[in-house]
């Protein structure tokens, strides 16, 4: 009881711990879809599920990190690829500037000429759907 109280009156003193952000507060869903539409790019799927989704619009690149499933009937277990994107910019229009698939990179400066080439292909189709 005695920590109850105790909790309270900090509560009281601070009112501002009250309002503290969420961790997905700073969530940005524009974003996240940009990386979902990237994932289905370059998987070649015209669908898939999602799992966890974190983006980081606050950061230098913007980005996105989720897991995905490529299952129709996916369950909780299946969602184990996971998807990294970072972005120009953390509002429309998004250019893309790297991905990661697993433990793959695709971005302009990749060493890989095939990783650069996946990573110039999907860049296209994004750029095409911003016009």
């Amino acid at each position: 009881m005695r920590y109850a109280l105790l909790a309270a009156a900090v509560l009281a003193a601070s009112p501002s711990a009250i309002l503290l952000a969420s961790p997905a507060a700073a969530q940005s869903p524009q974003l996240e879809q940009a990386c979902i539409t990237v994932a289905k790019n370059f998987l070649l799927v015209p669908t898939i599920k999602t799992g966890i989704v974190q983006s980081f619009p606050e950061l230098d690149p913007p980005g996105v990190r989720l897991t995905y499933s490529t299952r129709e009937d996916a369950k909780p277990t299946d969602f184990n690829n996971e998807i990294e994107c970072e972005f120009d910019r953390a509002t429309p229009p998004f250019s893309l500037q790297r991905f990661c698939i697993s433990n793959t990179c695709y971005g302009p400066n990749e060493q890989d000429q095939e990783n650069r080439r996946r990573y110039q292909e999907v860049k296209a189709l994004m750029d095409r759907g911003k016009k």
